[in-house]
């Protein structure tokens, strides 16, 4: 009896072992692709340093969502080229190929069009892939292949880009830092100049996406061709020009909402940038070069009105001490001479005492 009670537990034992290492498996390929990924993230932020994290506890922000028109020529470092030349890319076409190799998130955008960087909105890749009716090839060892003509890079002509501007209290200085991306495909246009539709595909958060970014260089001028910069440089310094058309409110309302026609737009897309501009100018006391001319010309008018007011009273002052002298020596002369003047005696009082 012990002899079949020790073999059943063996057996008991043999079984148990022979049914974990598969889930064991599993769970560790899983947490070897994403201790992978994170180093490859971790090494990408080493080699290609990008610009710190914006504070929790900034005093004052302002997040702006603008819409980048990449037929402009202030955008069309973002776009060109359309198709790869060698080591040559444009944005969408190097986002896209980060995607797809598992080194970015891709999150989804939603219908109010806030960011949300939870896991639970991530994208996968195929699903990218099929709604929006881009041609891949199975996945040869978990990743899918794409090829380079295949990319819709030509018809993203438009990026959805979230900044916040911020008062930074222990430098003393204003920044603005990109948070999130979206590019958006613009499709349905047709041979009789009807207007295209935007598709926003999805978010990636820029912290992500920086140290990549800083690998990919562009072009900043026409007049020179060098790669002198980076994708990374050129949002850091923020040489990208959009419109705004959603800020963070308590309401959540995008400006379309509320502005009924184009000048309504326009106005209060301006109104929201003087508002930020303004900002700045009454904390530090900052002004425009043109108010700074207007008011040194103001306090030089004031000053030269105050020597001219304090001239005239050094004059004024002057004529009434020299005829005020004159009349006291007209009076006393005139007393000299009714007093001494001729063989007449001297006036005596005298004051008796009562008695």
């Amino acid at each position: 009896m012990k002899r079949i009670f020790l073999f059943l537990a063996v057996v008991a034992c043999v079984g148990l072992v022979q049914a974990q290492p598969q889930k064991r498996r599993v769970t560790s390929s899983n947490a070897a692709a994403q201790k992978k990924q994170a180093h490859a993230n971790d090494r990408a932020s080493l080699q290609f340093p990008t610009k710190d994290a914006m504070p929790e506890d900034v005093v004052w922000k302002r997040d702006v969502y603008r819409s980048l028109d990449l037929t402009k020529d202030e955008n069309a470092p973002l776009y060109y080229p359309v198709e790869p030349m060698g080591r040559q890319v444009n944005l969408f076409t190097y986002l896209f190929r980060l995607m797809l190799t598992g080194r970015i998130n891709a999150y989804m955008y939603k219908l109010d069009g806030v960011e949300n960087f939870e896991d639970k909105n991530k994208l996968k890749v195929e699903d990218v892939l099929t709604r929006y009716s881009i041609y891949y090839e199975e996945p040869s060892e978990g990743k899918y292949q794409v090829d380079d003509s295949d990319i819709p890079s030509a018809e993203v002509t438009r990026y959805y880009l979230k900044e916040s501007v911020y008062l930074d209290q222990r430098t003393g200085t204003f920044q603005t830092k990109v948070t999130a991306l979206c590019p958006v495909l613009m499709r349905g246009a047709d041979e009789w100049g009807g207007e295209s539709t935007p598709y926003p595909m999805f978010w990636v958060n820029y912290d992500e996406v920086a140290p990549w970014l800083a690998r990919l260089p562009m072009m900043a001028s026409n007049l020179n061709n060098v790669m002198n910069m980076t994708a990374d440089d050129y949002f850091t310094t923020t040489r990208y020009k959009g419109q705004i058309y959603k800020t963070n409110n308590m309401q959540g309302r995008a400006l379309a909402q509320y502005c009924k026609t184009d000048s309504a737009m326009k106005n209060e897309q301006n109104r929201i940038e003087k508002q930020i501009l303004d900002f700045e100018d009454k904390v530090w006391g900052h002004m425009s070069h043109e108010d700074s001319v207007k008011a040194a010309q103001a306090d030089s008018i004031k000053a030269a009105q105050g020597k001219v007011k304090k001239t005239r009273s050094i004059f004024s002052s002057g004529r009434r001490g020299g005829s005020s002298v004159s009349t006291g020596s007209s009076k006393s002369a005139s007393r000299s001479k009714s007093s001494g003047g001729g063989n007449s005696a001297p006036r005596i009082s005298v004051r008796r005492q009562r008695r």
